[in-house]
């Protein structure tokens, strides 16, 4: 009995215990929560009064995080990541020689040949990935994997999985100067060498002449070809014309991209693709060819490097710099490039933008550039975006009239978005 009462005047005397600390915790607690309200408060006035904000740095989560902006990359910088030609030697994977083995076990003395055939070599497949923009990340040598050998016990060797290169949208392969594939959907693939076949194993040459074949035979080798990856860009429209005419600067004016512009005159290295947006969510491509001097389809400059971007597209912008005197001479110049490059270029569909209506002595020069030209003429300014509304409303009417003459559902020769 009363080792009972002891264990029982012990445990009440252990809860009291716990209760009494858990009182003082909880009165701790309310002491601290009304200093910080009484704090919070006190910093408020204090902001009211002075104006001035306390900031304290030394937190991390407290401190307000710096949004650094992104430095837009020069021309010279933009050039590097931009490859649109590659020279490419591809070897295809060897096949696997085949076995010479025969069949061993006990009480089983003449069990014949077993030896597997090899497997086949790896092929190398160029594909379309719309992720990948350039041609810079193609290395100028790609080796397939070869196939295994084959075993005893009819074990055939495993034939090597494909290796893919990944190309852009409007890549054009040849081969010593010859179009071999095109390459203008996503997801297209070309097989460009096969692998060799694996080679027979000694099973295989089994006849009733021949109970005992000791031959096998070595896998073929792959094949081998050097190759020319060629970047057209992919583009419903596309801006021709001579350098420092405004172009980049153009392009900023009516979509997202931002191409390399300064103060002073330089030429685009490579070329540019910006989306123009409608409100009906259609999406018009333009293009900002890099300028062309006379000359070009001697390949002066990098006049031919130039030039190709512009068989894809659809309609052409000629642009035109409206303070140099005799504007009119520029567009026959670019008009002669053309055709010298390329027979039938700029009878596509086409409009003539005159850049540079800022400055002055454009508006003298527009009218003598209407009297020698029949075509429309849109007057612009890509520095101050004076009337690029009525070039983006023309553009659209080019579009769309391309859609009916070769037709919205057929798909055929349209560039990719």
């Amino acid at each position: 009995m009363l080792t009972i009462l002891t264990r029982f005047q012990s445990r009440r005397w252990f809860v009291q215990e716990i209760s009494r600390l858990f009182a003082q915790v909880c009165v701790r607690h309310e002491f601290i929560g009304s200093l910080l309200l009484g704090l919070k408060s006190n910093l408020a006035a204090q902001r009211k009064t002075t104006g001035i904000m306390n900031v304290s740095t030394s937190c991390a989560l407290c401190a307000k995080p710096r949004i650094s902006k992104k430095k837009e990359l020069s021309e010279k910088k933009l050039t590097r990541h931009f490859v649109d030609h590659r020279n490419v030697k591809l070897l295809a994977g060897a096949g696997g020689k085949g076995a010479c083995t025969f069949h061993s076990e006990p009480r089983k003395e003449w069990g014949g040949p077993d030896g597997g055939n090899g497997g086949d070599g790896g092929n190398i497949i160029i594909k379309v990935d719309l992720q990948v923009k350039s041609l810079a990340q193609v290395a100028p040598v790609y080796k397939g994997d070869n196939g295994d050998s084959g075993g005893s016990k009819n074990c055939y060797g495993r034939n090597a999985s494909s290796t893919y290169i990944a190309v852009p949208v409007g890549t054009v392969v040849k081969e010593q100067g010859k179009t071999v594939s095109d390459l203008s959907q996503h997801n297209q693939e070309y097989v460009a060498v096969f692998g060799g076949a694996g080679g027979k194993g000694n099973r295989f040459f089994l006849s009733n002449e021949n109970r005992a074949p000791m031959t096998a035979t070595l896998g073929e080798r792959g094949q081998e070809r050097v190759l020319q990856l060629e970047l057209r860009t992919m583009a419903h429209a596309g801006l021709v014309g001579f350098p420092n005419a405004g172009k980049s600067s153009l392009l900023r004016a009516i979509s997202n991209a931002r191409p390399a512009v300064a103060a002073y005159p330089f030429t685009t290295l490579n070329p540019h693709v910006g989306i123009v947006n409608y409100r009906d969510h259609e999406q018009v491509a333009v293009a900002d060819i890099p300028g062309i001097i006379c000359g070009a389809h001697l390949n002066r400059g990098l006049g031919i490097s130039f030039l190709r971007h512009i068989e894809r597209c659809r309609f052409l912008l000629f642009v035109l710099d409206l303070s140099s005197p005799e504007p009119w001479t520029q567009l026959q110049q670019l008009r002669y490039e053309l055709d010298q490059y390329e027979p039938g270029l700029t009878h596509r569909p086409h409009a003539i933008v005159a850049n540079k209506m800022d400055l002055p002595g454009a508006r003298g020069n527009l009218e003598a550039l209407r009297g020698h030209v029949a075509h429309r003429v849109i007057p612009v300014s890509a520095l101050t975006g004076q009337n690029t509304e009525e070039l983006i409303l023309h553009l659209r009417e080019l579009y769309d009239g391309y859609l009916q003459t070769h037709g919205q559902g057929s798909g055929q020769d349209m560039p990719t978005r």
